[in-house]
């Protein structure tokens, strides 16, 4: 969207998944905050949100299903603030951007009275408010946060680049939670392209990715440079990404 690609993940919102949304969380630097205009602020949001808002992400409330009978967008879009200032939010924070529409009408703005003709709004708000992510050049570096698999390829890494490049038939290390490490080589790499996947040849910093062709991996390993130093330990991502988590 005017040059700029944004990826979108979504998320379980439940406190059972809490392992995955802080996977998840670990790979973006943007929160689209999805709440219902009659329902409000449900349990899982105050869970989710907490944990966006510790980790310092920016957050965009997005108000949907404004169209429903008896909604009330303007109560519900105080109900966030209040929420969001009982969760210890910075005052940046407490700043957050509103965005009322219906995803079901096909529309988004910045008045739930005043329909507008697509979801432009909400997308030029993510480029406003959410900065580009930083390159950080050296050794590529990755954590795995999830799995997909292919009956054609098997299991599929998934996760982001935080730093370097990385490519196809690139040698590098697989540094197991347990501490030992592994050689091997990428195969193929995927990156996301609208709800599907495309293939490339390489990947850069802040982008997400899939790689196929890793032996013995799993969720919470590191993909890092071939020739790393012994006792190297897997890495925590702590760095803002350019990429949207949606709630």
């Amino acid at each position: 969207y005017k040059g700029a690609k944004i990826n979108i993940i979504d998320t379980p919102g439940h406190a059972d998944f809490g392992g995955e949304v802080e996977r998840v969380l670990n790979m973006a630097d943007g929160v689209l905050l999805l709440v219902d205009a009659f329902e409000g602020a449900m349990p899982q949001t105050r869970y989710v949100l907490s944990k966006a808002l510790a980790l310092g992400k920016t957050v965009i409330v997005v108000v949907n299903k404004v169209d429903k009978d008896n909604c009330r967008p303007d109560e519900v879009q105080e109900e966030v603030f209040e929420l969001m200032f009982n969760l210890d939010a910075t005052e940046e924070q407490l700043e957050f951007r509103t965005v009322y529409g219906s995803a079901k009408m096909g529309w988004m703005g910045p008045d739930w009275e005043n329909p507008t003709e697509d979801v432009t709004h909400l997308l030029d708000v993510v480029l406003d408010v959410v900065p580009a992510p930083p390159v950080v050049e050296g050794t590529v570096q990755l954590q795995i946060t999830n799995i997909d698999y292919s009956k054609y390829i098997g299991r599929m890494a998934m996760g982001r680049v935080a730093r370097g490049v990385l490519k196809v038939n690139q040698p590098v290390s697989l540094v197991r939670r347990d501490g030992s490490i592994g050689k091997t080589r990428v195969k193929t790499l995927y990156v996301f392209d609208g709800l599907g996947k495309k293939e490339t040849n390489e990947v850069e910093c802040g982008d997400l990715c899939t790689i196929a062709g890793l032996d013995s991996f799993d969720i919470g390993d590191t993909i890092s440079d071939a020739e790393q130093p012994e006792g190297l330990t897997p890495m925590s991502i702590d760095e803002p990404t350019m990429s949207m988590l949606f709630t």
